[in-house]
């Protein structure tokens, strides 16, 4: 591939801008190569519980893939997510021109076509939700024209069985889970035959391939975290599938996809006109160097959302390290639950970017795991109630250090869950009662100090310094979880003795103080480095996610935070940049956001990265730790929301405050944004010119809402009837 110079860049992306605003367009991934390396260049798809990485190739076709249940470990042993396997469709075609591979983030479809003799050539791949499998479609403008095989290879080394039109393999990890998966080839022309553990097919005008994989895990701890055997779970689905046409398929997948991703649209102002001639890397590359690019800002954040409809849906696990997608058996930091920052991380955009049942699956994961946990912190701890280790799996097993504020930081999506939705009859049955259960372990754990207050004892700032009282992280998630189980309780108007015990405990909590270089202390005892710039800056949680400190209600200790997080520096890992960027914007400095948005956004390309000096993006827009981890991605896309809606605050009586525009930053002076949530179950559409709202329109959710509006120094209050809006205008005056 000859390589654009940075001149021939620029000039692409000349300020060539219509009057009129437009959302980004053209919200495509598309390079002009085959992918040869997995992590850098190969492109995802998935259905929550079932994905794959494609790579695009021409010789042959290449696609690993992963079904979120296949672990080892036990309630004792963490484990490893695991590789499942690889199919590859070869097809020989090497040579071809005029080659184009994408990924359509509009409809959730890969896609790629090349041609060759004469011949033009379509692939086209999705992972349906409704029917459960991934379904890849090779066809050609002339007949006849496809001649080739599909292999179906195990990670475990299983041998593949092939029989009539399908491949099976079927095998067991070593703690006793079963897995299968299976491949349906249906041909269009010509004709199918077995050739030992392969299908080949001969003179297909079309092939269509349907795969489908899974275990025996069943997510409920009571029922041994078993179930029965996928074999015929697998062959309904696909046969299932087989029976409808492509047509069909393809259009029951975009509409359920549809229904989730389009509930929020974003535009960015300032986009070129002809961005969908630049390939994502020279896109990349240009943007690393200076060339304006709103639009790839406004994709980036998009990919963000696609990749959490594609690796968490109801009914599937929680998204882990890498969301979905691994290519190994032994995968970075077991590609497991990391839950001292980066399993929240990855679900910190699923309410605000208007995709609240994307997080079901990890409630419903604390919810199977809380059994577990209890009693492994009853014999730990001898207290009541539960919290877990840093590492976790899918069967309650835990490892590495113990991190006791873990549930209280698990509890906050409990609660967060319901603070956007307002589904009362969740918060009762599953929410408030998991909130009171991590309220009775800090009941049994807090330690009173000479004066009265209380210190959660020998405490962990993740992930380093000393183990001991009153740890600022953990006294601000304390705070957190006895103020929204405080908020639980009056919603559900129950348990008011309860609940005043637990408000008295959080008015004597040891609360963050501010150190002698004027830095929000992280450790009870002032030794604070302010040389060190560690990427973990746990003791800033009440900034965000948290809403104890806010520059608009504690103003000195917001400056703390501050200072404590210049001190840190901009320069980290991928996951630690995405959390400044959410830190910045509860600063309500945006353009210091922005400059952090820009730098993740740096294209690199290599796998040896200083850990702490590493991050960036990778071709493929995967984040950089490195290497991968999803949890930047979705760190960045819950920064953008942070910058242009926020509603953590509370008026005194109780009123959520949707504070509009809070960090904009002066390189996005234009733009519109639909479909954003805030707490209290409210929907908004935004618009701005010149760096000033124009317009906001504020609906409410099913039931009526009351809200404060805040833009700016002006304020408005609002009694919004059920399923009704309201539209503000740039004064917050009424529109007309």
């Amino acid at each position: 591939m000859m390589q654009k110079t940075l001149w021939q860049l620029a000039f692409l992306f000349a300020p060539l801008m219509a009057s009129a605003f437009s959302f980004a367009g053209d919200l495509k991934l598309w390079y002009d190569r085959p992918a040869t390396d997995w992590m850098l260049e190969s492109l995802p798809i998935g259905n929550g519980r079932l994905g794959g990485m494609i790579f695009g190739g021409l010789d042959a076709e290449h696609v690993q893939f992963n079904e979120d249940s296949l672990w080892t470990g036990d309630e004792h042993d963490t484990g490893y997510y695991q590789n499942f396997g690889d199919l590859f469709i070869d097809l020989g075609h090497a040579g071809a021109k005029d080659y184009r591979r994408e990924l359509d983030l509009s409809r959730a479809i890969h896609q790629v076509s090349y041609t060759l003799d004469g011949v033009t050539y379509r692939r086209e791949a999705f992972a349906s939700h409704p029917d459960g499998v991934i379904v890849l479609r090779f066809t050609a403008d002339k007949p006849g024209r496809y001649s080739g095989a599909v292999r179906l290879v195990d990670a475990h080394n299983a041998g593949a069985g092939a029989q009539g039109d399908r491949l099976t393999v079927t095998g067991s990890l070593d703690n006793g889970l079963k897995y299968e998966s299976q491949v349906l080839v249906l041909n269009e022309g010509g004709r199918i035959a077995t050739d030992g553990d392969q299908l080949r097919f001969e003179d297909a005008d079309a092939i269509t391939i349907l795969l489908d994989a899974g275990t025996n895990y069943l997510n409920r701890s009571d029922k041994g975290w078993r179930r029965e055997d996928p074999h015929a779970r697998l062959a309904a689905a696909l046969d299932a599938a087989a029976r409808k046409s492509v047509d069909q398929l393809r259009a029951a997948h975009v509409a359920d996809y549809q229904n989730l991703f389009d509930r929020v649209r974003l535009g960015l102002g300032g986009s070129p006109s002809d961005v969908s001639s630049v390939t994502t890397v020279d896109r990349l590359a240009a943007y690393s160097k200076g060339v304006k690019d709103p639009e790839l800002e406004a994709l980036f954040f998009q990919y963000g959302r696609y990749l959490l409809i594609s690796s968490s849906r109801p009914g599937s696990l929680p998204a882990n390290l890498q969301g979905l997608w691994n290519n190994s058996n032994q995968p970075p930091w077991r590609c497991d639950y990391h839950v001292d920052i980066n399993v929240q991380m990855n679900y910190w955009p699923a309410e605000p970017a208007n995709l609240g049942e994307c997080q079901q699956p990890l409630i419903d994961w604390i919810n199977s795991a809380r059994p577990v946990w209890a009693r492994q912190t009853q014999a730990e701890f001898h207290a009541r109630g539960w919290t877990t280790r840093c590492e976790n799996g899918i069967y309650g097993g835990s490892s590495w250090a113990w991190i006791n504020a873990a549930s209280a930081w698990l509890c906050q999506h409990v609660w967060e869950h319901y603070a956007f939705g307002g589904d009362k009859g969740y918060l009762r049955d599953v929410g408030y009662p998991m909130l009171k259960e991590v309220c009775q372990f800090w009941e049994d754990r807090l330690k009173p100090m000479p004066d009265g207050r209380l210190v959660c004892p020998m405490g962990f700032s993740p992930e380093h310094g000393p183990i001991e009282d009153g740890v600022s992280f953990e006294q601000e998630l304390v705070w957190d979880l006895f103020t929204n189980t405080i908020e639980a309780s009056k919603a559900l108007d129950l348990d008011p003795g309860y609940r005043a015990k637990i408000a008295q405990m959080r008015d004597k909590l040891l609360v963050p103080k501010i150190g002698k270089w004027g830095q929000l202390q992280e450790w009870m005892v002032d030794r604070d480095d302010p040389k060190d710039n560690h990427r973990h800056v746990s003791h800033l949680f009440a900034l965000y996610p948290g809403r104890q400190i806010s520059p608009l209600t504690t103003p000195e200790l917001a400056k703390a935070a501050q200072t404590s997080l210049e001190a840190r520096g901009d320069e980290s890992t991928g996951w630690s940049k995405a959390w400044k960027i959410n830190l910045w914007a509860r600063l309500r400095d945006g353009d210091h956001a922005y400059r952090l948005m820009h730098n993740q956004l740096r294209l690199v390309g290599g796998k040896s990265v200083n850990m702490n000096q590493g991050g960036g993006t990778y071709p493929n827009l995967f984040d950089a730790h490195p290497p991968f981890q999803i949890d930047g991605n979705f760190g960045y896309t819950s920064g953008v929301c942070e910058m242009l809606l926020q509603s953590q605050l509370q008026t005194p009586d109780g009123r959520p405050i949707l504070d509009l525009l809070p960090a904009l930053p002066a390189a996005w002076p234009d733009g519109r944004v639909t479909g954003l949530r805030a707490r209290g179950g409210f929907t908004l559409d935004l618009s701005w010119k010149a760096g000033k709202l124009t317009q906001a329109m504020i609906h409410a959710g099913t039931t009526a809402g009351r809200c404060e509006v805040r833009y700016g120094q002006k304020t408005k209050v609002l009694d919004i009837p059920a399923g009704q809006g309201r539209t503000l205008d740039g004064m917050l005056a009424a529109a007309r």
